[in-house]
């Protein structure tokens, strides 16, 4: 293979983590050279490992960033919830969960550690706080299974906070990132019970360290990058090394990243380091062009083959870095739950292995024994595709389980339910999940403290059964 030799420097200053004005540097002289395989390899491992970077940011840009969204709630730091069950308009995170409307906050920890005021919660309605890193990892969680309903005072802090906790603090959550989402989930019973869901989202609060303590202000922590603007093509290009190098300013490396990082600069990633990709050479720009085609087919592949996505989502030690099963998790549902907290399983085919469209009719049956054990509840989702978001339809059901209001059950205890585009009737649509006309769909069944048997897959889903 003929070997490109870069003519950029930032290039060369890329692969020597060197911040300095290239031109003023003697290892940027252009005599170093690098094949056009090892471009296209080095480029489409970097992708992998930052799609769920990069759609993880595009959350936290509309919810902080970009003051033209719907969703910005006046920046960083700052709790926006929902009082009522998603519905087919909500459009930014893919395969949204239908059953514990959301409190959602973009941190950023640079300058100093947030603490996080969680109140009491009567009774035993179910909530999470998931806290995710900018990697997606699910680094930490708070609530009914793991600190319980009677509340606390939490130290969220970034990967360089080395301060002693505060009094009055439960337990310090430190991140190996300093952008953070935290995703609170909240169960809601009914429409009746939005006006003490709401009474308990108002009582989630964010505080500054500083304002905590009464002290003064920290110093703001300066950046090279400034965040970048949110673009959906800048992913589909070599533009995405600008973008990736922007973001992992806000990480500290992982030691067991370091080979990873040092070939990653031979292409230009470098946190903090701008990347001109219109100054590339053609050979090299199409070099990165094939890594990025050629990582996309790959994620293309996992998702396609996968159908339980239980082992997807967890901590750096229990992903064992595999990148891979990270951007795949990314793509089929931001923020889906460790498994130990809720079970994701679900099917986009039928029980002959055929696609599920609703131009057909089909049963989902399960058999008493069969019905999942949820220590809070579980419940079904029905998703169009590809897109993945929830299903317009009259009735405005766009999920179905444990909690839903006069759901029917057989004599013998089995339970049926019914996939249809149109009513299966008016005796059955208690049980009527509605599917999307003529469109092809798949759904989600999320086990909310699961037992033992949906954790490590010894429970199976039934899959429908196609009917006349």
């Amino acid at each position: 293979m003929k070997k490109i030799t870069y003519l950029l420097s930032i290039l060369f200053l890329a692969a020597t983590a060197c911040k300095k004005d290239p031109s003023k540097d003697s290892t940027a002289t252009g005599n170093k050279a690098i094949s056009s395989d090892s471009i296209t390899a080095i480029a489409k491992q970097a992708w992998i490992y930052g799609y769920p970077m990069f759609y993880n940011y595009k959350t936290i840009y509309a919810n902080a960033v970009n003051k033209d969204s719907k969703t910005f709630v006046g920046g960083f730091n700052k709790f926006k919830s929902s009082t009522a069950s998603a519905t087919p308009k909500d459009t930014l995170v893919v395969t949204i969960n239908n059953d514990t409307p959301y409190s959602m906050a973009a941190l950023d920890v640079s300058d100093e550690p947030l603490v996080l005021q969680i109140p009491k919660i009567e009774g035993n309605r179910y909530f999470v706080m998931q806290f995710i890193d900018l990697y997606t990892f699910n680094y930490e969680y708070l609530g009914s299974r793991v600190s319980g309903n009677n509340g606390g005072k939490y130290l969220i802090a970034g990967p360089d906070w080395k301060g002693e906790k505060p009094a009055g603090i439960d337990k310090v959550l430190q991140s190996e990132t300093n952008l953070i989402f935290l995703l609170g989930r909240t169960e809601l019973d009914s429409p009746s019970d939005i006006p003490n869901l709401k009474k308990i989202q108002d009582q989630y609060k964010l505080i500054p360290l500083h304002q905590y303590t009464n002290q003064a202000a920290p110093a703001v922590k300066k950046y090279n990058m400034p965040l970048p603007v949110w673009n959906e093509s800048d992913y589909s290009s070599p533009e995405f090394i600008n973008v990736l190098n922007a973001l992992l300013q806000y990480t500290k490396e992982d030691s067991s990243e370091k080979e990873l990082r040092a070939q990653f600069a031979k292409i230009g990633i470098v946190p903090g380091v701008p990347f001109d990709s219109s100054k590339l050479d053609e050979e090299t720009a199409k070099a990165i062009e094939k890594g990025i085609a050629d990582a996309k087919q790959e994620l293309e592949a996992g998702v396609s083959k996968t159908t339980d996505a239980g082992n997807l989502f967890g901590t750096r030690e229990y992903l064992k870095n595999n990148y891979l099963n990270r951007a795949i998790a990314a793509a089929m549902g931001l923020y889906g739950n460790t498994k130990e907290e809720a079970v994701y399983v679900g099917t986009k085919d039928d029980n002959n292995k055929n696609q599920l469209n609703g131009k057909n009719n089909y049963v989902l049956r399960f058999s008493k024994q069969q019905l999942p054990k949820a220590k809070y509840f579980w419940s079904i989702t029905l998703y169009n595709l590809p897109k993945r978001f929830l299903v317009p339809n009259p009735i405005e059901r766009y999920s179905i389980g444990q909690n839903t209001k006069g759901l029917k059950y057989e004599a013998n205890g089995d339970l049926i339910i019914y996939l249809y585009a149109t009513s299966p009737g008016k005796d059955k649509e208690s049980n009527w999940l509605p599917t999307p006309k003529n469109q092809d769909f798949n759904f989600v069944m999320r086990i909310y403290g699961p037992d033992s048997n949906a954790v490590n897959g010894t429970w199976k889903l039934p899959l429908p059964e196609k009917v006349q």
